[in-house]
């Protein structure tokens, strides 16, 4: 047996809620009575939560955000680019965007199969904050922020600033993570992803890497947004190569510039896909291949 009252659903069996609002301040007012658990995808709630290896019990209240019409797709404008939080992996594949964002489009391909990017959301990916989530080193590269909305209004927070550590980011309880902002690009940019598994396709990263390069008039690097994920509780970015490569030509040498230095703010783990001396030593090679497919 259920109560109906507009959009929640409660259930009797332990007294679980589900609601599921179709406007967004109506959502906000939920947020802020009291915790709710976010569910926009499900493709990281579920999968946590069904099976002899959940981690958590189902038997959180829920607000599904599935509704919200708003929170998907893209909006271009002069200052860039706003992505909704609800936008899926095969919309951000079948969206009509320039170079800087071929990086995100190789991403949104390695997030499981088609079923998953289907249904798995750009918000969600980043809510979840894994240290191995496909969708935040590209993010970074692109200098992302996102949009964080609550009843008593709206904040905007840098990427590198959310998404805090392993599963943890900076969102409060009261909000939503309503969209992701990505800036305009001062020159023409190009990006580019590259992923390391232990097989071609449907699997978690042991190292990935992501890169934006702006191209300046004299075919030198005007900028360069560079970030490993995979490698540390939460990807980064890699400032002392961005700033090597700085004015650099780009050409078959640009690739030559990568220096372990440039890496050590990395700090992998050792776990079931590769131990943490592997994954610095991969860390680099991917990098540096992905720095000569950006000069290609």
């Amino acid at each position: 047996m259920y109560e109906r009252s507009g959009p929640t659903v409660r259930g009797e069996r332990g007294n679980v809620a589900y609601m599921r609002p179709t406007s967004l301040d109506e959502a906000l007012s939920a947020l802020a009575a009291r915790p709710l658990v976010v569910l926009a995808g499900g493709t990281d709630h579920y999968p946590a939560r069904v099976g002899p290896w959940a981690k958590a019990p189902a038997d959180e209240d829920i607000i599904d955000i599935t509704a919200l019409k708003p929170l998907r797709g893209f909006a271009e404008s002069d200052a860039g680019w706003r992505i909704g939080a609800l936008t899926t992996w095969t919309e951000v594949i079948e969206a009509a965007l320039p170079p800087l964002f071929d990086g995100l489009k190789l991403a949104a391909r390695e997030v499981g199969g088609a079923q998953i990017q289907n249904r798995g959301t750009v918000g969600g990916n980043l809510c979840n904050a894994s240290p191995a989530a496909d969708g935040i080193p590209p993010l970074l590269s692109l200098d992302a922020a996102v949009e964080l909305s609550a009843s008593g209004g709206t904040r905007r927070l840098a990427l590198a600033d959310y998404v805090l550590g392993n599963r943890l980011t900076a969102r409060r309880p009261d909000e939503l993570l309503s969209a992701i902002v990505v800036p305009r690009p001062r020159h023409d940019a190009r990006g580019d992803f590259l992923k390391l598994g232990a097989r071609k396709y449907l699997v978690i990263s042991i190292v990935m890497a992501a890169g934006v390069i702006e191209r300046g008039a004299d075919d030198r690097v005007a900028a360069a947004r560079i970030a490993v994920g995979a490698c540390s509780a939460a990807a980064q970015r890699l400032p002392l190569l961005e700033q090597a490569l700085i004015g650099a030509s780009i050409d078959a040498h640009l690739a030559d510039r990568v220096a372990p230095e440039h890496l050590a703010k990395l700090s992998p783990i050792d776990d079931v896909r590769g131990d943490a001396a592997y994954r610095s030593e991969a860390a680099l090679t991917v990098t540096r291949r992905l720095i000569a497919r950006l000069a290609s």
